[in-house]
């Protein structure tokens, strides 16, 4: 493994060199990431606080947003600062880092997006056994494997990120540091690490991607013996996962499951799931879901009666 490399730091050149443009994207993604922050702590102190959302799905929306709010952490604050740097560098160290959180957080929402199709599965196909299968002590575990997965997963793209040789030149034509823009810069064959790339983070997004799809068409196709009250909650629950997963799914498979190759919209795209995703995911929980807008209306009201008598 060639860990010493003659580069010991990469010039991100960002979205845009443009002066002006770069203003723009630093307003932009700021409030992009201020968005992202409020609305998915807003979504993890209200199932926190709440004794209404205590079943399955909303431990697991909380580990959505947390994973959702770290996601964006290991991405928008160093993207929103670069944008007013005239020359914006990271250091080997930092960008392996980088590398590590953002594939970690990446693949535990994936994850955690399996678990929430497993528990709609088995709440709406398996209705009498919910409370068995979906106990709270297996949803620990189901979490503790995700956590772990995922750790797995960024092991093994830090060993590839590690394993190639780096001596000049040293300027990544991206917003942050990623197995593709670096592959660019390696003075080496990559061939075989480009195919270790797509067989990991290519195979768990399209396989990911999927079985998901194939189990919220037989979500669907069982609701046909439910009542028209039931359908229409069942089907409002799992349109917002379908979105989700299409929104988050759909740039991963572009991006990471061809050779490697870089197109002008990559970055665009890369923009979509790394800083849209994570702010929609709040919007579509809260605006589709009842139960969730009226906690968060209790919380309100709680607060204001606790701020009146003070």
């Amino acid at each position: 493994m060639h860990l010493n490399n003659n580069v010991t730091e990469f010039i991100l050149l960002g979205l845009t060199q443009d002066p002006v443009r770069k203003k723009i994207v630093f307003v932009t993604f700021l409030f992009f990431y201020l968005g992202t922050l409020l609305g998915n702590f807003l979504i993890i102190t209200t199932i926190k606080t709440s004794q209404t959302l205590g079943s399955p799905m909303y431990f697991f929306l909380f580990h959505l947003s947390l994973s959702d709010t770290c996601f964006c952490t290991s991405i928008a604050p160093r993207m929103i600062v670069d944008a007013l740097l005239k020359r914006a560098t990271i250091s080997f160290r930092e960008c392996m880092i980088q590398v590590f959180s953002f594939h970690f957080f990446g693949c535990l929402e994936i994850f955690i997006l399996i678990l929430m199709a497993a528990d709609r599965y088995v709440a709406i196909c398996k209705p009498l056994h919910y409370t068995t299968i979906m106990s709270r002590q297996v949803c620990a575990v189901l979490v503790a494997i995700a956590w772990v997965g995922s750790c797995v997963h960024s092991l093994a793209q830090i060993f590839l990120a590690l394993s190639l040789p780096f001596c000049g030149p040293n300027v990544i034509d991206h917003y942050h540091c990623d197995l593709q823009p670096l592959l660019k810069l390696a003075c080496a064959d990559t061939h075989v690490i480009n195919l270790l790339l797509v067989s990991n983070s290519g195979a768990i997004c399209t396989l990911s991607f999927v079985m998901l799809m194939c189990s919220y068409v037989v979500i669907l196709y069982s609701l046909r013996n439910h009542s028209a009250e039931g359908r229409r909650k069942a089907l409002s629950t799992c349109m917002s996962h379908i979105i989700v997963v299409v929104l988050f799914f759909g740039p991963c498979i572009f991006l990471y499951t061809r050779p490697a190759t870089t197109f002008p919209m990559d970055k665009m795209i890369a923009v979509f799931y790394t800083l849209g995703t994570p702010l929609i995911n709040p919007l579509i929980y809260t605006l589709r879901n009842a139960e969730v807008k009226n906690a968060m209306k209790k919380l309100w009201r709680k607060k204001l009666i606790s701020d009146d008598k003070r």
